[in-house]
């Protein structure tokens, strides 16, 4: 199979004239993008993706990190959803270990409240059998107080154990769109669709604007707005029908010494009961989530309330009293914005379904909502509205996302075979590659996270990376997981800047100020007067 094209490359050949017909272009750079364009390329059609900023910049880098079933979508009787995400769970499970992993989850029970032990275990047996596993029990206070030392017990009555599973959801987007490039498909970030072309009341194509003030115009009889919470956005080009209800979650991380967990806790809010999780992720401990409608510009970064930070301290100072923190404590924070298809504006947010949804206009096929678990599913639906406009497809029998590795984590690194799955997991059959382009002393974990100086160079080499929030906020997360966004790193990240990206001292200047402003207002605590 062809090799797509390198960004630069492209972005040259369209410049001449050339590459500017596509069967269909996907309009998005997140995960229903990416997905879109991973199955477009297996069934044979010339595909580009275009996104406006970095991929996964938006909600794609800023979920829960959690690939699930969704236990409450469940209980709301929503069975073909729950059966269809645990489906795709297993599946991720089962392609892409070491990116996708399954974890230990236990749902806390208080007394008095619902549901209690008798309805979690009617609902987990059901959770269970859909997934086609038995993994679920029940857990004492004692075992609970083993898993998660501090906990405060006195109100509970034990826990219910059961398995969904985590991923770093930007890392996710980079796979997806990596397996898409070496069959052939095409994706530029910085990259921003300023207007659909329309002929005769039917769309034939796009114009682009680039970072360095380009303005081309593409040619295809499909384009596919998978721009999640912007969806609205550019189907009102074509619709003026308001369909997408942007809604937030935040999210809190703390040092992992302050609450060393290795398993989800699940407790209930103590004011509105709603769920909120205590988990690891990348090193660190996470608090999360709320559920606030979003009414600020999307096209500004959302950010955390002082609301629900709040909100988030509370829910964990209550069932950690020995660990109480407070804003002085947390390392960083991040907020996402759910692109949920909204019924009654009235709604509670919690109650709004998370299924996703597909609008036909004149050759401009929207999908919006869904959850990330169920990518490929909505890829498909997506694709399969625009089957008539689109060529025969290319027979396939083969429908996995990722391709086999050809690498074996103990042999890959021996030391420590864990480690090399987690690089196998994230990079496929790069991640040989990845290590052995790595200069000396970047194979090290840096802190207490996982990552290390290596990913970085590799981004910077391999994976478009035009400023430095892109390398430290979503191609690692060293940004997030380190204190004050990473600074004890910041001499060897620009050396490795200037060295892989062609950057002088002035534009390390440039960017590193660029990144700080983003990571104070975005990744840390706004201005305390910043409203729900």
């Amino acid at each position: 199979m062809t090799k797509a094209m390198t960004p630069k490359v492209l972005l040259d050949s369209m410049r001449a004239g050339n590459s500017l017909d596509w069967d269909v272009i996907i309009v998005g750079g997140g995960i229903t993008g990416a997905g879109v364009l991973r199955e477009a390329v297996r069934r044979g059609y010339s595909a580009l993706l275009v996104e406006q900023q970095d991929f996964s910049w938006g909600t794609s880098s800023r979920s829960s990190k959690m690939v699930h079933g969704g236990l409450r979508y469940l209980a709301a009787g929503d069975l073909k959803l729950t059966k269809h995400s645990l489906q795709e769970r297993e599946r991720l499970l089962k392609e892409a270990p070491g990116l996708v992993d399954r974890i230990a989850f236990y749902f806390a029970l208080g007394k008095g409240n619902f549901p209690g032990r008798l309805a979690m275990t009617i609902i987990l047996t059901i959770y269970d059998f859909l997934a086609g596993i038995r993994d679920h029990r029940y857990c004492k206070n004692s075992g609970l107080e083993k898993r998660f030392p501090g906990v405060y017990t006195n109100n509970l009555k034990g826990a219910c154990y059961y398995t969904d599973a985590m991923v770093d959801d930007s890392r996710l987007v980079l796979r997806v769109l990596q397996e898409s490039s070496s069959r052939g498909g095409h994706a530029l970030n910085y990259c921003k669709v300023s207007e659909l072309k329309i002929e005769q009341g039917q769309v034939t194509g796009v114009v682009i604007n680039t970072d360095q003030g380009d303005h081309i115009s593409l040619r295809s009889p499909v384009v596919i707005n998978a721009t999640g919470a912007w969806a609205d956005k550019l189907r009102n080009q074509l619709n003026p029908e308001q369909r997408v209800r942007p809604l937030r979650g935040s999210h809190l991380i703390i040092p992992k010494h302050l609450c060393p967990v290795t398993d989800v806790l699940t407790t209930l809010h103590p004011k509105d009961k709603r769920g909120v999780y205590v988990y690891p992720w990348e090193g660190a401990t996470v608090i999360g989530t709320t559920d606030l409608d979003h009414h600020e510009d999307l096209d500004i970064e959302a950010s955390i309330s002082e609301q629900e930070t709040q909100y988030l301290l509370e829910a964990f100072n209550t069932v950690f009293p020995q660990q109480t923190i407070s804003r002085a404590d947390v390392i960083s924070t991040w907020a996402g914005v759910r692109p949920v298809i909204g019924s009654e504006s009235s709604k509670d947010p919690s109650k709004e379904r998370r299924d996703h949804a597909t609008w036909s206009d004149n050759g401009l096929i929207t999908v919006s909502g869904g959850k990330l678990t169920t990518f490929r599913l909505i890829a498909m639906d997506a694709l399969a509205a625009a089957a008539d406009r689109l060529p025969e497809p290319k027979a396939f029998s083969d429908d996995s996302v990722f391709s086999l590795p050809e690498l074996d984590a103990a042999s890959l690194t021996p030391h420590n075979p864990e480690w090399g799955q987690r690089l196998i997991g994230r990079y496929g059959n790069q991640a040989s590659n990845l290590l052995a382009n790595a200069s000396a002393g970047e194979q090290e974990p840096i802190g207490n996270t996982l990552f290390c100086l290596a990913e970085c160079r590799w981004a910077a080499r391999h994976e478009a990376v035009q400023h430095l929030d892109d390398l430290l906020l979503r191609r690692t997360r060293l940004g997030m997981c380190l204190a004050n966004g990473g600074e004890e790193i910041f001499d060897s990240i620009r050396a490795i800047c200037m060295a892989e990206l062609g950057w002088d001292d002035q534009q390390w200047r440039t960017e590193l100020a660029r990144y700080r402003q983003i990571w104070q207002q975005f990744y840390y605590f706004p201005n305390p007067s910043n409203g729900p």
